[in-house]
């Protein structure tokens, strides 16, 4: 009680009003049991971190409408932070060549090396600035449920269009658990899900996808898996978008995607545009497929920090365990640079083989 005093929550002058609990006495207990104040049996409910405004609310179908996104880069500071007037140098580069979308801090932008913090400022910075000219797709997606939650239930506070969804990896979980791990975050708004065995162990087979499509939110579905999924998606009017540049033409011209989430875009997206826009063009995406398999000889998003660096668009800085490609692979990407034409490529200064000595890698950021 004195020490209640000392802070003033017991004083009838304070604004607060606090009232005083009255002498220890009158709690006395009438009888054997016990019975709990009401407040502290409050029952177990999940509340949302719901907006009513409409701002940047986003249908669902202008989300599927989407044909050329790309998985943007983050570029950093030598001292590991975000470099964001780089940043946003790279997303005006974008808008200016017609990408429609961005996805922010997913597998290319490195999300997996960053705090949720970081994850949601880079989100709503992008909002803030962009958000009126191009779709903002924030990766929020975890192999925690409750994870995958928060940031989403984040991601659309401040203001994300959509949100990407992984399933859970490394631990995995069954085909039930997978969709309910999905239906967890899909009611929250427009989502679309993505498929890439390759990284989280597990394939999402089309039988949860068709679950989760009784939802109006589910935007459509990346998918890495191959055309014939592709086709099996469209062909039951769900929209898929390519995960694979190399396969990404073929994928919207023969396949029915609506267009590819692309990693090439961040280097060339006039020429992604044409190539998912102006019709079946296997002369370009022939001349492109070099450079998208330089992209991926190597983890992605190594090979495209690596050229980004070459570029003179972002500073040659990686966060660890990536690392740039060997010299010979900097000076192949040299020689592609050249023979598909510097003025199709991101930034102005001319390309160049950068020395090992050039790069910054940070374990600590």
């Amino acid at each position: 009680m004195a020490a209640l005093k000392g802070y003033g929550l017991c004083s009838m002058d304070s604004a607060m009003h606090f009232p005083c609990p009255k002498p220890f006495q009158a709690y006395k207990r009438k009888s054997s049991k016990w019975i709990s104040p009401k407040a502290a049996v409050l029952p177990n409910f999940h509340l949302p971190m719901r907006s009513l405004e409409v701002k940047n609310r986003t249908n669902t179908d202008d989300i599927k409408a989407l044909r050329l996104i790309t998985a943007i880069k983050t570029p950093y500071l030598p001292d590991g932070r975000f470099d964001l007037e780089a940043y946003d140098d790279l997303i005006n580069i974008q808008i200016q060549n017609g990408a429609e979308g961005v996805i922010v801090v997913g597998t290319t932008g490195e999300g997996q090396l960053m705090s949720w913090d970081e994850h949601i400022m880079l989100i709503g910075h992008t909002v803030n600035c962009f958000g009126a000219s191009i779709k903002v797709i924030g990766n929020t997606g975890s192999n925690s449920t409750r994870e995958a939650i928060h940031a989403t239930e984040q991601g659309f506070a401040v203001g994300m269009h959509a949100a990407l969804h992984i399933n859970p990896y490394y631990g995995k979980t069954s085909i039930d658990g997978m969709i309910a791990h999905f239906q967890s975050v899909l009611h929250m708004g427009p989502t679309i899900i993505y498929n890439v065995p390759g990284r989280t162990g597990q394939d999402i087979p089309p039988r949860v996808v068709f679950e989760l499509s009784r939802s109006s939110n589910l935007a459509g579905v990346k998918e890495c898996v191959g055309n014939e999924r592709v086709e099996e998606y469209t062909e039951n009017g769900v929209s898929v978008w390519s995960g694979n540049d190399d396969e990404c033409h073929d994928s919207r011209w023969d396949y029915g995607a609506t267009g590819v989430i692309s990693v090439t875009s961040n280097l060339v997206p006039g020429l992604m545009r044409k190539l998912v826009f102006e019709g079946k063009n296997s002369e370009l995406n022939e001349k492109l497929r070099p450079l998208m398999g330089w992209l991926f000889r190597e983890p992605n998003p190594i090979g495209l920090n690596t050229a980004l660096a070459q570029l003179g668009v972002a500073r040659p800085v990686f966060r660890l365990p990536y690392v740039p490609l060997p010299l010979a692979k900097r000076v192949e990407f040299v020689r592609m640079v050249e023979e598909i034409g510097r003025e199709h490529f991101v930034g102005e200064r001319d390309v160049q083989a950068l020395d090992d000595d050039d790069f910054i890698l940070i374990g600590r950021y």
